[in-house]
């Protein structure tokens, strides 16, 4: 593995970092405030073509589908600038518009991938039910065979940019075999008749990210619009939260890279017996074990990537790299916090919504308990 970026890399991170810095990072506390993403940052995102980060250039995307490292580092450093944009990217990109670009048939990258890649229509996933949370098997919103289409019927929870997409991958229960549950997994365009949205999530984090639940009330697709195979959807659904989980861990890399810098900036100009507090003993030991959390994580999470473009099985480095880089994220955002010390719990400073937002990544896109679930199954079943 090489360890140094390319220069095609290195001019991604720079021009995205000058784009967050410009655009993003302005308007980020207002965004939080008002929960809702900002229309003319979505703009500027669409003509930056973030939203086709890794998609093909003849669908309409920026070409990064064999350079998820360079994928991730467009994440890394949206998610410096916030939190929001940057899971609402990672999503958008990770388990929306990849999965139909990986999956699905020349048809439907036509009819659905060129507008994803383009911005011109959001994209979710809709895998979390009420019942169907770590355990991903629970899903019970069902759709059942009606001639040449399928009727779905059913609510799922905690989507992420569920109220303002366009596209959903929805998974369904389409019956049972040997007592199992087979689940398939739909295209199902905003639209249709009988979809709705239902309540907007009020979140302790990256609030300006969309989060609300989705009502499924006789909704009928068509079954050319199956992802995949009929009855192969949970296998397709871990495939496609394998993947997520890059982005999600490139989120949380840059957004632990924010508190760490913030708390550098503060270090270095917060006087305290006569010295900056930098220079104590108990803020240097905070501010390396920050970094060194930071930078372990960003190497997870670009050898994930790397094995993901090298064609080889990055799952289990998927999920590793989604642990290590929420913990990291979270345990440089209260470092930041503490670092700060009142000024720390101020809205005045953005580290009181760094740690708001950090504690999300320990939760979403499977906590970290079900990360160390799936690592340790893994490895049991390898062996020794």
């Amino acid at each position: 593995m090489e360890f140094s970026l390319t220069e095609k890399q290195k001019m991604l991170k720079k021009i995205t970092r000058q784009f967050a810095e410009e655009y993003i990072v302005p308007v980020a506390r207002e965004s939080d405030e008002k929960q809702e993403l900002n229309d003319a940052v979505f703009q500027k995102m669409k003509e930056m073509n973030f939203f086709g980060g890794c998609i093909p250039e003849e669908y309409g995307g920026a070409g990064l589908h064999e350079d998820t490292i360079g994928f991730s580092i467009i994440i890394e450093e949206i998610a410096r600038g916030d939190a929001a944009w940057g899971i609402t990217t990672a999503v958008h990109n990770g388990v929306a518009a990849y999965p139909i670009y990986k999956f699905g048939t020349e048809e439907q990258k036509q009819k659905f991938l060129i507008d994803l890649a383009k911005g011109n229509k959001v994209g979710a996933f809709c895998l979390t039910e009420a019942n169907a949370g770590s355990d991903a098997g629970g899903v019970q919103l069902t759709a059942v065979k009606d001639g040449d289409d399928y009727i779905l019927n059913g609510t799922k929870i905690f989507a992420t940019s569920g109220g303002i997409a366009g596209t959903l991958l929805v998974v369904a229960k389409t019956g049972e075999k040997d007592s199992r549950k087979q689940m398939t997994v739909f295209i199902v365009d905003a639209d249709t008749p009988g979809y709705s949205v239902g309540v907007k999530e009020d979140k302790m984090g990256v609030r300006a990210s969309n989060t609300s639940e989705l009502v499924f009330q006789d909704v009928r697709v068509p079954q050319e619009n199956i992802l995949g195979n009929p009855g192969e959807g949970f296998k397709m659904a871990m495939k496609i939260l394998d993947f997520g989980r890059i982005g999600i861990a490139a989120q949380c890399v840059g957004l632990g890279q924010a508190a760490l810098e913030a708390s550098i900036k503060y270090a270095n100009e917060r006087v305290q017996f006569n010295k900056p507090i930098g220079r104590f003993q108990a803020i240097q030991w905070k501010i390396a074990d920050m970094a060194v959390a930071i930078e372990s994580a960003r190497l997870f999470t670009y050898k994930a990537a790397y094995l993901h473009d090298k064609g080889e099985d990055f799952g289990m480095a998927s999920s590793m790299a989604k642990l290590v880089a929420s913990e990291a994220a979270m345990l440089a955002a209260h470092g930041a916090v503490q670092i700060h010390g009142g000024y720390g719990l101020m809205k005045a400073y953005p580290v009181e919504r760094y740690f708001r937002d950090a504690k999300m990544g320990e939760i979403y896109e499977g906590t970290s308990e079900i990360q160390r679930l799936v690592i340790a199954t893994t490895l049991l079943r390898k062996g020794a």
